[in-house]
């Protein structure tokens, strides 16, 4: 199952519409959730790209600053076709910044720069803030409204976006390849990796979605802790945790496959086995690589998520997501998008 077939929550998809139809339409702005410490070996520079690579801005800030690419860090891949703003750190010891407004490249600018003590890590940010402009919408207006209070209230389901899997969803061939004895560097068995946790996560929460059953409490349940990576539980489900569910304050969760067996126990854990049987050579490779069972929020609920018309035919989405999620799995519960 391709993310595009993946199952909506609301019903049927209520807009047609044209995503990225320029860079400006789809903007993103890092959350780092923390200052500069203002001073250290390493300049935090506060960057904003247009129509550019995240890798290729890092080796280009390197070349700049003189120093070796790994010297340079960053938080986050931002997409390609967008204009975003985020942090990197470039170590330089011992050394002052270079004339970082000289920077020879007319689609990325330095807007500030400051010291820090560390080196940015990747997946070390908050989340990022959004502004997306569909174009060339078309459809009911009347359901599109529907659907985005419905978001606003409820969430959606936090599918892992296409960009996990590759062009074409190539990352989970090259999966089965490395699993099959195909040698690959580290940065790209993470990567694939990831896919293949990806592929099963997303099959559990698509099976919970038919259900209904994506943002309730299932028998044997494991909860996240929002704004966290912690997880706990099974435990009976009682007032006080239906009570935290409806706020937001946790969400149920789906595996991260790995070796052994799920926390999960009872109805999720018996779901989350047979799902997991279907992708057997998945599930296989992941154990024979060692990977610990992890969990992800089965739901998404996007902050202070609000849109404008702008015409009859363009719609201004705005939101905030935190780190590890998609803006596409917002906007697939709305529009399909070309």
């Amino acid at each position: 199952m391709s993310v595009s077939e993946l199952p909506t929550a609301y019903g049927p998809v209520p807009l047609t519409a044209r995503l990225r139809a320029t860079p400006e339409d789809f903007q993103v702005e890092e959350l780092l959730g923390y200052d500069a410490d203002g001073a250290g070996e390493h300049a935090l520079l506060w960057v904003e790209k247009r129509g550019a690579n995240t890798d290729w801005v890092a080796r280009e800030l390197a070349k700049f600053a003189g120093v070796p690419p790994v010297n340079v860090g960053y938080a986050g891949l931002k997409d390609r076709h967008a204009v975003t703003r985020q942090t990197f750190s470039v170590q330089l010891p011992g050394r002052a910044d270079p004339d970082w407004s000289a920077f020879p490249h007319q689609e990325v600018t330095v807007l500030g720069a400051t010291r820090h003590s560390r080196k940015l890590k990747r997946g070390g940010l908050r989340g990022n803030r959004f502004v997306i402009v569909l174009r060339e919408v078309q459809g009911g207006r009347e359901d599109a409204e529907r659907v985005l209070q419905q978001i606003a209230a409820r969430g959606v389901p936090n599918y892992f976006g296409e960009q996990r899997f590759g062009r074409e969803g190539g990352n989970l061939a090259q999966a089965r390849a490395m699993f099959a004895g195909r040698r690959v560097d580290r940065d790209k068995r993470s990567l694939l990796l990831s896919a293949a946790r990806s592929q099963i996560f997303n099959s559990v929460l698509a099976e919970r979605v038919e259900q209904g059953s994506w943002d309730t409490a299932l028998e044997g349940e494991i909860w996240a802790l929002a704004g966290s990576r912690s997880w706990f539980g099974p435990e009976p489900f009682d007032a006080v945790l239906a009570g935290r569910l409806a706020q937001g304050d946790i969400h149920p969760t789906g595996p991260l496959w790995g070796e052994g067996d799920p926390a999960s126990q009872g109805a999720v854990a018996a779901l989350e086995q047979r799902i997991a049987a279907g992708w057997q050579d998945l599930a296989d490779g992941l154990t024979a690589a060692r990977m610990s069972h992890d969990r992800r929020a089965l739901r998404l609920l996007p902050a202070g998520l609000a849109w404008n018309w702008l015409s009859a035919d363009a719609l201004e989405l705005r939101f905030e997501l935190p780190a590890g999620a998609y803006a596409t799995t917002v906007i697939r519960e709305l529009a399909t998008t070309g």
